[in-house]
């Protein structure tokens, strides 16, 4: 997931590249028509514990193991509340398109509130890749601010996907 920052105090803080290092899923296709996606479902829990910062660009300075280390415990222990909410979960309800191009439609649950999110996506060389844009604040998350509220986290976040496909055996 890809974070931006605002705010007068922007130009100090890091636009973040974080990953989820623990996560299952399951896309099932129906195998009458696997050129069409509307009776496929997908389902995925990411583990919060999981979330590793990759990288930040932009900044004064660059981003340090310890800048890292301080920003995965606020994401887990302030934003998140892991203690609480250890998962995330997303459950489509509608896949729509070809199986080269398709949006799923379906239900994202965050800090235990769940909405209705879109994924967009596409299926090449037996890779499946895409990406949904989710504003923090429809599930009742204010975006991570510093500095008395100079620097802030955008209230945009990019999540995106590139995973190889594994057939059921």
């Amino acid at each position: 997931m890809n974070t931006t920052r605002t705010g007068l105090g922007a130009k100090a803080g890091h636009d973040l590249t974080i990953e989820v290092t623990r996560w299952r899923g399951d896309a099932t296709v129906d195998p009458a028509d696997p050129a069409d996606p509307a009776g496929s479902s997908v389902t995925v829990e990411a583990d919060v514990e999981s979330f590793e910062v990759r990288e930040g660009t932009g900044g004064v300075k660059p981003l340090s193991d310890s800048d890292r280390r301080e920003i995965k415990k606020i994401l887990q222990e302030k934003i998140l509340h892991v203690e609480r909410h250890p998962t995330i979960t997303f459950r489509s309800t509608r896949v729509s398109g070809t199986a080269e191009s398709f949006r799923v439609e379906g239900d994202l649950t965050i800090v235990g509130v769940t909405r209705p999110v879109t994924v967009q996506g596409v299926l090449a060389e037996g890779r499946v890749h895409g990406s949904a844009v989710i504003a923090q604040t429809r599930w009742g998350i204010r975006p991570y601010s510093a500095f008395f509220g100079t620097l802030k986290l955008s209230d945009e976040v990019e999540v995106r996907f590139d995973l190889g496909l594994t057939p059921e055996g």
